[in-house]
């Protein structure tokens, strides 16, 4: 390949693109937990995803959907309502991919209900790959997927919409749902005067003769160009969920407003946005005064995809840290051969190694959660534990993949300045940190012989490792006391990185030995590379992160 020149000098010692690589050929880790977690009969599946999402055409359709942003159309040219939002070309063509593949519904059959099987684990390593190409997209992918568990809380309205949202086919029509090839649904839940505390909204459903009006706002509405919406509201018998599509049924535009779009750091490519409904028409989701309990359902799930997301975004800050640094020669030497570089590298991959196991693992209780009690209580302790521990520790890792690459990494020439304004989102979307460790110690007390099996059953799978028992009694201890809530941080993090210990255990025993030694007997220093990895270990973890 010739390189190019300029007037004044030659350009060398860059690393190419990356790109044209298979994404999953190219995931020793994530090729490994699948196959523990029980998706090894969806490998060539996997790869011909992994193929297609690597390539060089997408990775620009990426960009492009990022650089060319949503805009709010209020009005047409004669002056009537509209509401709608403009994408570029290339979201469209990533949203087309995403649901060809069945990221919005593979994990449901044609009536609604799970479809069991390694469905969940597959599809998170579908949804984790395509999070290291585009994420934005993802948020209406995510909310599709999720709004299909809250709606079977109303079955003659999911018996009406399954047949759409359960195609495989991407319609961006701005037209009635129920004439559309497919669909996508988005959610509203916070207002101006309450954000996580959704029991202080003030809009109000009033219940006519043909269904409801919604009156009031929402502060984050996201993905305003869906089909419908799951929205929260105040009816005659408390906070209710409700089914809020863009078209009431004689086909007129519904009375939704949107304000503005959402001038986001990250996320770019997705829409969010403020909304007024005038009046909406919609229909109840669940009892009157059940809304929390009911979109609970949905939030659980998109919980599990910030996680899946977060961990895809920093696979792929590794992937093009260790790609540069193994083309980039400094001192004679390339970057990847400097000890200092690869004891960096190492570490980073480790816990990429852990992350990827700890949210296979989690999707394997969400395939087996029905027929086995140990599972969903595994689901339900482990969800808002895993998010938290995941997506608070993707913004801190990006931040290093990009030093790897010094200023190259820096500018948004390249993909991880855009990964590293993307990864606060996950940690903030659905629930922040805070809620997440409230979460897990309502859990806790809800549920309280159930959480102490599952903490038996970490125990178990992580016996004689390091540090892990102190781990099991240092967690134990930190839940029974009576201020539990102002150690929740502590514990829940510990919590993760047990769960996260047990999992690699099933995956790499190797590996999940390291991990515990650096995360559990010890406390991690706060940057990477600042541990004592032997030069075996390091070229084991360097070879499967990238072969």
């Amino acid at each position: 390949m010739t390189q190019p020149s300029f007037e004044t000098h030659e350009v060398f010692n860059q690393s190419p693109p990356f790109e044209d690589v298979n994404l999953l050929k190219a995931d020793r880790p994530l090729m490994d937990a699948v196959r523990a977690n029980g998706g090894a009969d969806a490998e060539q599946e996997l790869i011909a995803f992994g193929a297609l999402w690597g390539s060089a055409d997408m990775a620009e359709q990426g960009r492009l959907a990022n650089e060319n942003t949503p805009k709010l159309r209020s009005f047409d040219a004669k002056g009537f309502r509209r509401d709608v939002v403009e994408f570029h070309p290339a979201y469209h063509q990533m949203m087309a991919r995403s649901i060809e593949a069945g990221l919005h519904n593979s994990t449901w059959t044609a009536q609604g209900k799970p479809a069991g099987g390694s469905s969940e684990v597959v599809r998170a390593a579908k949804f984790y790959i395509a999070s290291q190409v585009e994420s934005g997209h993802l948020c209406p992918i995510t909310m599709t997927r999720a709004s299909v568990a809250a709606l079977a809380s109303q079955p003659e309205l999911l018996a009406r919409t399954m047949p759409v949202i359960g195609t495989r086919n991407y319609d961006p029509a701005f037209a009635p749902w129920w004439g559309k090839r497919g669909m996508t649904l988005g959610m509203g839940m916070t207002e101006k005067q309450g954000g996580t505390d959704v029991r202080a909204n003030m809009t109000t459903a009033e219940r006519t003769s043909d269904g409801y009006r919604i009156t009031g706002h929402k502060w984050f509405m996201s993905a305003p160009m869906c089909d419908a919406f799951l929205v929260l509201a105040q009816a005659e018998g408390g906070l209710t969920c409700f089914f809020l599509p863009r078209f009431a049924p004689d086909g007129s535009v519904n009375a939704l407003r949107f304000q503005r779009l959402k001038d986001k750091l990250g996320n770019r490519s997705n829409a969010s946005s403020e909304v007024e409904f005038a009046g909406a028409y919609a229909e109840r989701v669940g009892d009157e005064g059940r809304g929390i309990s009911t979109i609970i359902q949905m939030v659980q799930l998109t919980r599990q995809d910030c996680a899946i997301s977060s961990a895809g975004l920093m696979r792929s800050g590794l992937a093009h840290a260790l790609h540069h640094a193994r083309h980039r020669s400094v001192f004679q030497k390339h970057l990847a051969d400097q000890p200092l570089m690869q004891s960096v590298l190492a570490d980073m991959a480790l816990h990429v190694e852990a992350t990827v196991a700890l949210v296979m693992r989690l999707c394997r209780a969400f395939d087996r959660a029905l027929g086995d009690p140990s599972e969903a209580a595994y689901m339900r302790l482990l969800t808002p534990a895993i998010k938290y521990w995941v997506c608070k520790g993707a913004p801190p890792f990006l931040y290093e993949a990009m030093e790897c690459l010094g200023g190259n990494g820096y500018v948004e020439d390249g993909i991880l300045a855009r990964h590293f304004r993307e990864s606060p989102v996950n940690a903030i979307w659905e629930g922040s940190g805070n809620v997440m460790c409230l979460d897990v110690l309502r859990a806790l007390s809800r549920e309280a012989e159930a959480a102490t099996a599952v903490l038996k059953i970490l125990a178990e799978e992580t016996r004689g490792l390091p540090g892990a028992a102190d781990a099991v009694a240092s967690v134990s201890q930190a839940f029974r006391r009576g201020d539990s809530e102002r150690v929740a941080r502590l514990a829940v993090e510990k919590l993760a990185l047990l769960a996260a210990v047990a999992a690699l255990n099933a995956v790499t025993p190797a590996h999940a030995e390291l991990f515990a030694a650096t995360r559990l007997a010890n406390v991690h220093p706060s940057m990477y590379g600042a541990v004592d990895l032997d030069p075996a270990a390091i070229r084991a973890l360097l070879e499967r992160a990238l072969p």
